[in-house]
């Protein structure tokens, strides 16, 4: 049987040119290599038994394969390099063949560093960055993923489009995070009536749906706040929903201000807009403004002390 290796072993150094030193560590890298397969596949196995929790099995799958990667590239790297025994020796000379090679993905290998020591984001949460908005979904060594929303689609919800974004954006642009420090955004709803309108019935109605629809955010956002400023300087003084006067060309302008969840922002403009229809329709005093053209006759329209009698 030995003789028989031992010939198989002669046939392909004449036919390929490999020594058997070579063959030998083929053959070592491609049972290593097929041993890590296997046990991913069995963690992963067990993983997908105990828990159908999708973010738990999202979490192990990128952890075991970050780690049995790792543990491959160090052992393959000792097989074929056995003369460079030391880890820092063999890391330098990796990576400085990489950077001569592949200088763009060095900065997206620098960015996957640091989203994973920072965290400026993780999975789930909604992000902004280089002017796309959208969920992340995935994290990987050289991009990550966004569920996109707004664009064309209103109020923040998806659009259903994908977006891969290179990791070494983190180091060239802003990232705004929704999900992060306050948890919760401020929303604004300007509801415009005309001057002729009852404006302070129209501002108390307002402030009761507001309240109606809001308030009950403030103790929960109370709580986040004391909790982020541990990390952040975030100072608030007035959480409670508020309705602001302003007098715009075609009328006075009220406008509702209010905490809500970054992802029921149009769920809860929806609601609130539904109040307000059905009230106002209940009160004749009170109707909507849009602009139009009138014509005033200042002798009957105007008020008494500024008619000009003719």
């Amino acid at each position: 049987m030995g003789k028989i290796i031992e010939d198989y072993r002669q046939w392909i150094k004449f036919a390929l040119g490999l020594d058997p030193e070579v063959q030998d560590k083929i053959i070592l890298t491609v049972v290593f290599i097929f041993s890590v397969i296997v046990i991913r596949f069995i963690i992963m196995a067990v993983v997908y038994h105990k828990t159908k929790d999708s973010k738990t099995r999202y979490t192990w799958r990128k952890s075991i394969t970050y780690t049995l990667s790792i543990i491959a590239l160090l052992i393959v790297g000792n097989i074929w390099f056995q003369g460079v025994q030391s880890l820092a020796t063999f890391l330098g000379i990796f990576a400085a063949g990489v950077a001569i090679a592949l200088q763009d993905l060095i900065g997206n290998v620098a960015g996957w560093f640091f989203i994973l020591w920072r965290r400026p984001f993780n999975v789930g949460d909604r992000i902004e960055i280089a002017g796309h908005a959208g969920d992340v979904i995935d994290k990987r060594l050289f991009m990550f993923t966004l569920m996109e929303i707004g664009n064309w689609v209103k109020a923040d919800q998806t659009t259903g489009r994908v977006i891969h974004m290179p990791n070494g954006i983190v180091f060239k642009h802003s990232i705004a995070n929704y999900s992060r420090g306050f948890h919760y955004i401020w929303n604004e709803i300007p509801v415009l009536v005309t001057f002729e309108s009852n404006w302070e019935k129209a501002k108390e109605i307002l402030s009761v749906i507001a309240k109606k629809h809001a308030e009950h955010i403030t103790e929960e956002a109370e709580r986040k706040i004391n909790d982020a400023a541990k990390e952040y300087m975030i100072y608030y003084t007035k959480l409670m929903p508020m309705v602001w006067t302003s007098v715009k060309d075609s009328g006075i302008e009220l406008t509702i201000r209010y905490l809500c969840d970054p992802r029921g922002r149009r769920n809860s403009e929806h609601e609130i807009w539904q109040d307000i229809l059905r009230q106002f329709a209940t009160h004749a005093d009170i109707d909507f403004a849009y602009p139009t053209t009138r014509h005033i006759s200042n002798t009957q329209e105007s008020k008494a002390p500024s008619r000009i009698n003719d």
